[in-house]
């Protein structure tokens, strides 16, 4: 799947480019911007643009998701960041694992394979849709319960979630899976059953969204855990959840 020469350029000419555009418009910092260039280079030469395509289209969504109504969340102290901008450490934590997968899937012969690896992919991009649309959109609900007791925490609470959080957060992972689903067509990309990648996807991405929920209120108010590791582990439980899903029926991994 390694792109050759001239397509890896241009590949990574646009990833460099489209990473200068967002710290421009102050949608990530300037050390963010430089690792996302840095690693969406690598997804681009090693798998091919689908995948570049999706990781791209997940955040041009989460800038929008971040940066709507985003002085009514200044005035509540819940923006990311100063002023809706994405630091280091929350692009660190939505891109290894993505990269890996790509690293994996572009070894010669692969670790994973391409049917497998688009899966495991689009679920570790749809839990951070499903995360980033559950808490930039959900804590405009002005309330939230503990996931774990239900009782009610202040909106923006690690842990805290609403009907309206969790709506969206599905919302996101949904439409990850349909992106993906049509970018890897659109591309040739080997697939398994459209319904099967649709429904690992998804359904991956929210259950990873709620285990980061569950870390964040055990782990991440005591201390135990950063927002960032808190999102990671997320991340890595909807690949694990995916992984299960295609192991079950029958998708080498």
């Amino acid at each position: 799947m390694v792109l050759s020469a001239f397509p890896a350029t241009f590949g990574v000419v646009v990833t460099v480019g489209l990473a200068v555009g967002a710290v421009a418009a102050r949608a990530l910092t300037p050390l963010a911007g430089a690792v996302a260039a840095a690693f969406g280079s690598v997804i681009v030469v090693l798998v091919g643009f689908p995948f570049l395509a999706l990781l791209i289209l997940f955040v041009v969504a989460s800038v929008l998701a971040t940066r709507f109504r985003i002085d009514e969340k200044r005035s509540k102290h819940v923006q990311e960041g100063v002023a809706g901008e994405r630091g280091i450490s929350n692009v660190v934590a939505h891109i290894v694992l993505p990269t890996a997968l790509a690293i994996g899937g572009g070894w010669v012969p692969p670790v994973v394979p391409t049917p497998a690896l688009a899966v495991l992919y689009a679920s570790a991009l749809a839990f951070g849709a499903a995360d980033t649309f559950a808490s930039e959109l959900g804590v405009l609900a002005g309330r939230a319960r503990s996931i774990l007791t239900l009782r009610p925490v202040a909106p923006g609470t690690n842990g805290g979630v609403s009907a309206v959080g969790e709506a969206w957060g599905f919302v996101g992972a949904g439409l990850t899976a349909i992106v993906g689903l049509g970018l890897f067509r659109l591309f040739g990309t080997p697939l398994p059953a459209s319904g099967l990648f649709l429904g690992t996807v998804a359904i991956s991405g929210f259950l990873g969204c709620q285990v980061d929920s569950v870390l964040g209120e055990v782990l991440e108010n005591r201390g135990l855990l950063t927002k960032g590791s808190t999102n990671f582990l997320g991340m890595l439980a909807a690949i694990g959840v995916a992984a299960a899903v295609l192991a079950i029926a029958g998708v080498g991994v």
